[in-house]
């Protein structure tokens, strides 16, 4: 491991846009770079839906990343448990890796509960809300609905595969650069 102590730096994230910024790095994926956040109850076809979507994403040749449960809670977020304050952690963490997966123009999936308004706004305010695209799916359980999703899914209305190319095509418009 290498390790270097730099005095006198308090802030080191505005040095990075001098490097290399986001623009430059999408112009080189020839893709915008986006948050995808399906989040919904647990069965309601968020991380079916999210893998199908990478699947068609990458297939189509844009640079993606999936974030689920499985593979954020067995590493990132392993050493958290499922208390209130610890859920919350989980969805900061998981929205600070999305950010910097964003800022290299990467298309991030994530598929989380995240059953809260404050959850979601927490998550957009890290994120940026113009490139927070909030999916929802499935309504039939406690749980705090977005207000303003940016598109619903019905799972129980539509297969996997109709719900994949409806966002699948939904998102192209979004991240393609011409």
């Amino acid at each position: 491991m290498f390790a270097l102590k730099l005095k006198g730096l308090e802030h080191i994230h505005p040095i990075f846009d001098q490097i290399l910024n986001r623009k430059e790095k999408e112009g080189l994926l020839k893709q915008k770079g986006i948050v995808v956040w399906m989040t919904g109850l647990s069965g309601s076809g968020k991380s079916t839906i999210a893998k199908g979507l990478e699947s068609q994403l990458h297939q189509s040749g844009y640079v993606t990343k999936l974030l689920d449960g499985d593979n954020v809670r067995s590493g990132l977020c392993k050493n958290l448990g499922f208390s209130q304050e610890d859920r919350i952690e989980n969805i900061r963490r998981i929205a600070e890796v999305s950010r910097l997966f964003l800022d290299t123009g990467v298309i991030t999936v994530n598929s989380f509960i995240s059953p809260t308004l404050a959850n979601r706004e927490m998550a957009g305010d890290i994120i940026g809300h113009k490139d927070f695209i909030k999916e929802f799916t499935g309504i039939h359980a406690k749980f705090e609905a977005p207000v303003e999703p940016s598109l619903e899914i019905n799972t129980d209305q539509e297969s996997a595969e109709e719900s994949v190319n409806r966002l699948f095509n939904h998102l192209v418009r979004l991240v393609s650069i011409t």
